[in-house]
């Protein structure tokens, strides 16, 4: 079965990812960039949707190789007997032992999104989402996990996605309005997947809450589709479904040549947070403080200093220092540097600009202390950054 193809240089390969989601289209853009940069493959390819089984021709199959974001124990027994080698995408359900498997790191954007509410302030925390989906229960792991290290908890709703369990549409908005009616404020609100977000916004717009004054959410997978449908516009955490796919790929490429699977899974890293309306807001009380922030976060891409801050909010240094370390825990300086430093990671990430041009554009005066900067800081070079976040745009410009 697996060799009928043997005169044939080209691997076939079958791609069992949806196409019906962001996330999904994503992974196959990014299987798209590794084969423009390798050896070519001849693809089997369908529409499909998240939730629909393996198609039933793969039992019949003659291939070389699948990637599957629908894995199921009894695929992956069928594909190993017949010595087709597998990639598992799946994050929906529990991993099927002894086939490799990537994923987007769910606790990370849990982390990620924690980090984000941080930021703004708040002091009050609550969880949306699905009590039967794997990469839901991560993600609040990571979220409640990175409240806990600040001595914060959460308060957290959730109820099934799929099945008998699921209500209907207007049920679960009334039991999420009734949720949120129930929290104290201002709090700020992570969800699941930018899905449940819009469930969340629906339900403030049904309660006349304030978003973000009252309510701030955040979502995560960054469909920029669900994420403007939105009344208010909804801030997400952007996973790195691109590095997934091209991965995938790359692992694929080396089971097919013979080379050993790895044992244990691999996990990308988020790559940040596209702030929209639903998070603009700071809840911090003291004037002083959120005026030097939102100043700061403006103006660090410009290069800003300390000097520019304290103008700006009219304070002493020493009471702006002292009033920062009460509220957030560390310096102004300290402020403006992770700003910097988080632009910096976005171009990384999603341009292929030379550090030459990036350093002006995060508020560095020279790439050379940028770059100094970066790797005290992260602990990695921009040109490993770049590589690690995505491999498509590694190649000479990174740094």
């Amino acid at each position: 079965m697996g060799d009928a193809h043997a005169t044939d240089m080209t691997p076939h390969v079958a791609l069992i990812v949806e196409t019906s989601i962001h996330y999904g289209r994503r992974v196959l853009e990014g299987v798209t960039r590794y084969l423009r940069s390798h050896r070519p493959w001849s693809v089997f390819l369908e529409q499909r949707e998240l939730f629909a089984a393996p198609p039933k021709w793969l039992r019949k199959w003659h291939g070389q190789g699948v990637i599957c974001r629908k894995t199921t124990p009894d695929l992956a027994a069928l594909l190993g007997r017949a010595g087709i080698p597998l990639v598992d995408l799946n994050d929906i359900a529990d991993a099927v032992p002894g086939v490799p498997r990537i994923e987007s790191d769910q606790r990370a954007i849990g982390r990620l999104a924690a980090d984000h509410l941080f930021e703004r302030g708040f002091t009050r925390f609550a969880y949306c989402g699905f009590s039967d989906q794997a990469w839901a229960i991560a993600r609040r792991d990571g979220f409640v996990g990175r409240l806990a290290e600040r001595g914060q908890t959460a308060t957290v709703y959730e109820s099934a996605w799929t099945g008998p369990a699921a209500r209907a549409w207007e049920r679960e908005q009334a039991q999420i309005a009734r949720w949120l009616r129930g929290l104290p404020r201002p709090v700020g609100l992570m969800a699941c997947s930018d899905m449940r977000g819009q469930h969340v916004l629906d339900a403030c717009q049904r309660l006349d809450v304030a978003v973000p004054e009252q309510v701030a959410v955040v979502g995560c997978d960054n469909d920029s589709v669900l994420c403007n449908l939105c009344h208010v516009p909804m801030s997400s955490v952007v996973p790195n479904p691109e590095r997934v796919g091209y991965e995938a790929a790359a692992l694929l490429d080396k089971l097919m040549a013979g080379e050993p699977a790895p044992t244990a899974p691999l996990l990308i890293e988020p790559v940040g947070v596209h702030t929209r309306q639903s998070t603009d807001v700071l809840a911090i009380d003291d004037a002083v403080v959120a005026t030097a922030l939102r100043y700061i976060r403006e103006n660090a891409h410009r290069g800003c200093s300390m000097k520019d801050v304290l103008r700006h909010t009219a304070a002493s240094r020493s009471l702006l220092e002292r009033k920062f370390r009460q509220h957030l825990g560390h310096s102004p300086q300290a402020e403006i540097r992770h700003v910097q430093l988080k632009r910096v990671k976005e171009l990384l990430a999603e341009s292929d600009l030379p550090l030459n041009e990036i350093a002006p554009l995060a508020g560095y005066a020279h790439p050379e202390y940028m770059s100094v900067v970066f790797k005290r800081e992260t602990g990695r070079t921009p040109g490993a950054f770049r590589a690690a976040a995505n491999p498509g745009f590694a190649g000479g410009k990174g740094g």
